[in-house]
């Protein structure tokens, strides 16, 4: 019998893989975006992606993960539950498709995109397709087809990549020789923020052809009883998750109403969501560290100094994000050159979301004693309340402050959830902490930037400032060096 420890392992570097890969093209793609697209016609791409964040969320139900659930309960036939998932998800994402289409005018006016009513069929077609599949991907991960799942999610992420570049790069071109072409009545001949959307859209409808023979050679078959209990415990799921992602979204959607000091809220949305995506380093770091982390900490709880272990871990990730975080911030110079030149202006808020992810991650990691001693419960608690300080801080001061409001209503938001969740911990599930080496970190942050930026006054220079660059390098080993001499006994006590 294989090992189950190295099969996990092996299944979550798989899944990981693909997650990994669609977040660098995506973050690869901001060049593109910010070059080829105004800052208006960005913030529209970003005002529409974080709709289907939220209503994915929605439209699934829960069921992904109601579906694991029962498909492992003794005395059920997984088939039955996985076909009741799928006749239910593509009963309600049938009926949300067949009235978006419905309405795709008066919807888009009220928006105030008249005359891209396709773009609301896009968004309804992948919240469509995505439904669907994400309940064939959970079976697949049921059944411990890793490879299927990565090779269909990198087929999906390549088909939005290609997509992407021939109707930025080739279409223009073509339709200009071309005016009555194939596609012409689907986007504009001109780059604009239909692109990005109906790059998603192709994808979505490619994934879920890839998986029309699995559903030719599926057996449907209803369960009322089987239905009405996985609709019980995945409800609430759906119910649990919505404060997380529209808190990690609400601040786009609020743009439209509340920026009002700015000419043109979409266009401060754009230049707010391509500062955004330079931070994403962080975040990209911090996915990955949790598709090694979740297993790693469920797999040693009931071990000997298994807390300890907790909290060496929490000081050496938070030394790591402090490396990211200064290796952004002092080479911004050069990164800025991600971003087109119209863009650069939002720079600013990088160094607060940057805290703001890393602020991100450590909760994760404190948060893990809700996980590990079964009182879940409390995590709605904390993500609505961290909703709640999102929604006050960009209420009352995004009229004023525009983008920075944003950025620091996510600082703030994940400030205070981590301190609850944090001092919630302490009561429940102890684990040691050193604040004290922890606060030394953020001090070590704070010297070697407060320096960086001296310097850069002491010595201004316009353009790229090689010399600056040098010394950002020496400040950024000055760091590690620090980081060392104050972890190398935490290192030590993990040898044993």
């Amino acid at each position: 019998m294989a090992n189950p420890l190295k099969q996990l392992a092996g299944e979550t570097a798989i899944y990981g893989l693909s997650s990994i890969l669609a977040r660098i093209l995506n973050f690869l793609f901001v060049p593109i975006y910010t070059r080829m697209l105004t800052q208006a016609q960005y913030g529209v791409v970003t005002e529409f992606m974080a709709y289907i964040a939220i209503l994915q969320v929605v439209l699934v139900m829960g069921l992904e993960t109601g579906s694991f659930r029962f498909a492992n309960k003794e005395g059920v036939n997984p088939k039955t539950v996985y076909s009741n998932a799928l006749m239910a998800v593509f009963g309600v994402n049938a009926a949300f498709l067949a009235v978006m289409i419905a309405f795709a005018g008066p919807i888009a006016s009220a928006l105030g995109y008249s005359g891209y009513e396709s773009m609301i069929g896009y968004t309804a077609g992948i919240l469509f397709c995505d439904s669907i599949t994400a309940i064939l991907f959970a079976k697949l991960r049921q059944e411990h087809k890793a490879v299927k799942f990565a090779v269909l999610k990198t087929v999906k992420i390549l088909t939005e990549t290609g997509s992407n570049l021939l109707l930025f790069f080739l279409y223009p071109a073509f339709a200009a020789k071309h005016p009555a072409n194939l596609i012409s009545g689907f986007v504009s001949p001109t780059p604009d923020f239909s692109y990005p959307i109906f790059a998603i859209f192709i994808s979505c409808v490619v994934c879920l052809l890839l998986f029309l023979p699995d559903l030719l050679r599926f057996r449907f078959s209803f369960d009322k009883g089987v239905m009405k209990k996985m609709m019980l415990y995945s409800l609430p799921l759906m119910v649990a998750a919505l404060p997380g992602i529209a808190n990690d979204f609400l601040d786009r959607i609020l743009f439209r109403y509340f920026d009002v000091s700015s000419e043109a809220w979409r266009a401060s949305l754009g230049v707010y969501q391509a500062a955004v995506k330079l931070a994403v380093i962080m975040n990209l770091f911090i996915q990955m560290f949790r598709y090694a982390a979740e297993p790693f900490f469920f797999q040693r709880a009931r071990d000997k100094g298994s807390k300890e272990l907790y909290a060496i871990v929490m000081e050496f990730f938070t030394a790591f994000c402090g490396l990211v975080f200064l290796g952004v911030i002092l080479y911004i110079d050069i990164i800025s050159l991600f971003l087109g030149r119209d863009f650069r202006v939002g720079i600013g808020v990088v160094p607060i979301m940057l805290l703001s992810y890393m602020l991100l991650g450590m909760l994760f990691n404190v948060s893990m004693w809700y996980k590990l001693s079964e009182k879940t419960n409390m995590a709605i608690w904390i993500t609505l309340i961290g909703l709640l300080v999102t929604a006050v801080v960009n209420i009352v001061f995004m009229p004023r402050y525009s983008y920075w409001a944003s950025a620091f209503g996510h600082l703030a938001s994940y400030l205070v959830m981590f301190i609850i969740s944090a001092a919630l911990g302490a009561k429940y599930y102890p684990i040691p902490y050193k604040w004290g080496n922890i606060l030394l970190i953020f001090a070590l942050m704070g010297i070697f930037y407060g320096a960086a930026l001296l310097i850069r006054r002491a010595f201004p220079a316009a353009g790229i400032n090689w010399l600056q660059i040098g010394i950002n390098t020496l400040l950024i080993l000055g760091y590690c060096a620090c980081c060392l001499v104050l972890l190398r006994p935490r290192y030590r006590a993990i040898r044993g």
